[in-house]
Order: structure tokens, then C-alpha cells, then sequence
């Protein structure tokens, strides 16, 4: 796969057929074969996929050449994690589509990008921050600190008064996004909200390990208080 020399399509070819591979999650390490600067615009076009588990997987994918590009070239990925923020931008013109799950799936990964942007994922979903105000991209941002959260919770844990607030939204995917963070702070503050979800009966898609999961909100209230 890194000896050969292809084309951008016949790259980005390449990069769809192992995003579609049956054993795409065991086989994570292949990502790291490829010069990250190579591959990752590549990626970061599977990222507005409308296929859940292609833009999943390829938010996956990006996490781990970010990973090996933040080793290699610190700056290299501070451009790509701007990238990432200007497309969440009202000016950038760019749908975002990704953007927050990338963010919360890179800083998972990778503990330098983590400490510098940490903040800023947390601040789109703050009314004192820089609220989004988009409810598709507020999901994406949800996964995001989740992810984050279940590697890194401690740079979550500011973020709970704001994830207690979308506990009690209209939107059943901010409903349980928001339960999937708090799983992994254990935060008292949340406890009472999150008992109100109990009997929530509605169901959502989450992404997990290669595939896309339904979860009853319910269920992952539950999960959150245990």
C-alpha cells in the first residue's frame, strides 16, 4: 500500500475499499502505513459521507493519521485542526458535516491536540462559548466529546452544567448523545436529569467501534448513573 505511487483517485479509491472493509476496526494499524499528509485530505472527504458507518469509519481513520501526523508534525496537524474549526464556522460557507466528531475523535487519540483544543470542542456546545446552534452539527459535537470523554474525562468534566441542558432537549439525539458523555464523568449535578430520562422510550443510532449501534435514551440514562 505506501510503496506504490497513485493518483488522487486512484487513492481515494483505495482509502473507500478499506473504509468498507468487513474488518475495518481490526485492521486500524494500516492507516499508519501511509505519509499522514498523504492520506488525510483522502479521509476527510469520506467525512461528509451520508452513510453513518462511512463517515464513522472514516472519522476513525482520521484519528489515527492525526495521531501519527501530531508525532511527526505538530503544526502539520494544527492546520488540519483548524480546517476542522473553520468548517464549523458560520462564515467558512463548509456544511461541517464531521467536524466535531473528528475534533473529539483526534484529541482522543492524541494527548498534545487534546490540551490545546479541548476547549474549543467544548465551546460549541456552550451558551457562553461559541453555541453552534445547529442541531445536526451540535449531534456531531455530542459524539465528539464523548469520545473524548471516554479517553480524556477530565478535560470533559467543565462541560457538565451545558450537557445537563441538552438532557432535556427536544432532540432525542442530544437527549442521548448527551447521556453517552456523562457516562463517563459520573458527575452528581447530572444525576437528577438524567433519572428524568429513565422511561424515555425514543431509540438512537450511535457509532461504535466500526458500526452504527440503536440505543434506547433510556438505556443509556441508565448507563450514565451506574
Amino acid at each position: 500500500m505506501e510503496g506504490k505511487t497513485v493518483g488522487k483517485r486512484g487513492l481515494r479509491f483505495q482509502v473507500g475499499e478499506l473504509l468498507e472493509a468487513p474488518d475495518f476496526h481490526e485492521r486500524l494499524d494500516l492507516w499508519t502505513r501511509w505519509p499522514p499528509k498523504k492520506v488525510i485530505n483522502p479521509l476527510l472527504s469520506f467525512m461528509y459521507s451520508l452513510d453513518p458507518v462511512l463517515q464513522g469509519r472514516a472519522v476513525t481513520a482520521i484519528g489515527v493519521v492525526m495521531n501519527k501526523m501530531a508525532d511527526e508534525n505538530m503544526e502539520q496537524a494544527r492546520d488540519i485542526m483548524r480546517r476542522l474549526m473553520w468548517n464549523l464556522n458560520d462564515e467558512s460557507g463548509c456544511s461541517g458535516w464531521g467536524s466535531g466528531e473528528a475534533m473529539g475523535e483526534i484529541m482522543a487519540r492524541h494527548g498534545g491536540l487534546a490540551g490545546e483544543y479541548h476547549r474549543i470542542l467544548a465551546s460549541y456546545i456552550s451558551h457562553e462559548g461559541n453555541h453552534l446552534g445547529n442541531d445536526l452539527l451540535e449531534r456531531g459535537v455530542l459524539w465528539g466529546l464523548g469520545r473524548l470523554a471516554q479517553k480524556r474525562p477530565e478535560l470533559v468534566q467543565r462541560s457538565v452544567e451545558d450537557l445537563v441542558l441538552y438532557l432535556k432537549s427536544q432532540d432525542p439525539h442530544h437527549r442521548g448523545l448527551a447521556c453517552r458523555v456523562l457516562s463517563h464523568l459520573q458527575s452528581p449535578s447530572a444525576v437528577p436529569a438524567l433519572k428524568e430520562l429513565l422511561k424515555d422510550e425514543e431509540i438512537i443510532p450511535v457509532f461504535h467501534e466500526g458500526k452504527v449501534e440503536h440505543h434506547r435514551i433510556g438505556d443509556l440514562a441508565r448507563m450514565a448513573l451506574n
